[in-house]
């Protein structure tokens, strides 16, 4: 299973750089950019700070998809 996410979506919809976003949640713009990649899992903390952030339930921004086999 892997996490998907519409963080960056969201951030654009809101006209939020990568920095602003990073500063209302508290961690690095270095770490949004990897949730974005879907190179980073965020921590529940995290990702409950994103939610309130952008107003919306976890389960619209971020959800989990089975991964594909090679």
């Amino acid at each position: 299973m892997v996490i998907q996410n519409r963080v960056k979506e969201l951030r654009a919809r809101y006209h939020y750089s990568q920095t602003d976003l990073a500063d209302r949640v508290g961690v690095t713009r270095q770490t949004i950019a990897a949730i974005e990649k879907g190179d980073y899992v965020p921590s529940l903390l995290l990702g409950l700070s994103i939610c309130k952030t952008f107003n919306l339930p976890m389960e619209e921004i971020f959800w989990l998809e089975a991964k594909e086999e090679k």
